[in-house]
């Protein structure tokens, strides 16, 4: 039996409310595992209380800095947090990311890595949304042999000879989603079931019948027509969600920025995202509390956004653009966090949260 923070609430607060809602009378847990996708600054604080027999870190990214500030604040908590973990837990790292492997360095217990080694996905330069290219044990700037997106691919510092280390899994037989970022969730998920010791076969069959998590590339019907959703909170994950939308061949998308409270106050991110990867064949259109943000970052991305082309009313953004969406076309929204949820409920009659 297996519980977790089903409703993505990945604070301190989430996490117990989780384990109230799964315990007996007595106060004992009625599951075997327990699994929690947990906020970047809240890690910390999480192991404090609880011991895991594993942790999982994927990535580390800019993401609301007016409250979390930069990555190298939180990767030096994370460093604190991981090396107080007893020798029993195991710490499954991406090996692609540098802070991730600066992070679990000194853990006394078993580390595994995962990590990609197809080229093809990469390339040689690195995009405008990089977040840390410098060697983490001497400072000196870092050779990537590949980039596969920011500052994730094959790395090694020629001044120290700190390098990517060899990798515990880099490919399996299918990936549920689509986009290069997806392949390193898979591959975590694969590993962590190996190493628990759960089979291939059933690991495999897992794959086959995963649906994504609310917001993260779900395909809605709505009257016929596929509405398919990419939650966008950060320049990577925005750049990511971008360059996944254009491998599908999409051409209809909606862009919606909120500056909320879960989303971080502060949009001035948007100017690190890649927009100019945008198709301009293809229709955009802008929505969200701050809509005239992003038309203007547009405009400098070189898009044209007509005044038919912003909404206030995100409602009416939806409706507009389905209306003009052809019956085997697929409406790309690209929305912040809160966003996200907004668009969930305006399509779904329901709320999340």
């Amino acid at each position: 039996k297996v519980f977790q923070n089903e409703a993505g609430a990945n604070l301190l607060n989430g996490i117990a409310s989780s384990l109230i809602t799964n315990v007996n009378i007595l106060s004992k847990i009625r599951s075997d595992f327990a699994i929690f996708e947990v906020d970047e600054n809240t890690l910390p604080l999480v192991l404090k209380e609880v011991t895991p027999d594993y942790v999982v870190l994927l990535n580390l990214f800019r993401d609301q800095l007016d409250r979390y500030g930069e990555v190298n604040t939180i990767t030096l908590k994370w460093k604190n947090a991981i090396e107080k973990l007893p020798k029993k837990t195991t710490v499954i790292l991406n090996a692609d990311d540098p802070q991730i492997v600066f992070i679990g360095k000194e853990h006394k217990g078993n580390v595994l890595f995962f990590g990609l080694n197809d080229a093809s996905l990469g390339t040689k330069a690195h995009q405008h949304a990089v977040d840390s290219i410098y060697c983490l044990n001497c400072g000196s700037k870092l050779t990537y042999k590949t980039t596969y997106f920011s500052h994730l691919g094959d790395w090694e510092c020629k001044n120290c000879d700190e390098r990517r280390p060899k990798l515990d899994i880099s490919d399996t037989p299918s990936y549920p989603l689509s986009g290069v970022y997806n392949r390193y969730n898979t591959l975590a998920a694969v590993l962590t079931c190996a190493t628990i010791g759960i089979n291939e076969e059933t690991t495999n069959s897992g794959l086959r019948e995963f649906s994504p998590a609310f917001g993260r590339q779900e395909i809605l019907s709505v009257n016929g027509k596929n509405v398919q959703i990419f939650l966008s909170k950060n320049p990577t994950s925005f750049n990511e969600s971008l360059r996944t939308v254009k491998e599908l061949n999409g051409k209809h998308l909606l862009l919606v920025l909120n500056d909320r409270i879960p989303d971080g106050r502060d949009i001035s991110w948007i100017w690190d995202v890649d927009f100019e990867q945008i198709d301009p064949r293809g229709s955009v259109s802008v929505s969200g509390d701050r809509v005239y943000d992003m038309a203007l970052r547009l405009k400098y991305a070189g898009i044209s956004i007509k005044k038919t082309q912003i909404y206030t009313n995100l409602s009416l953004a939806i409706s507009e653009n389905l209306k003009n969406l052809k019956k085997d076309e697929t409406l790309y929204i690209l929305p912040t966090y809160s966003a996200m949820l907004e668009v969930r409920k305006i399509l779904t009659g329901k709320k999340i949260l």
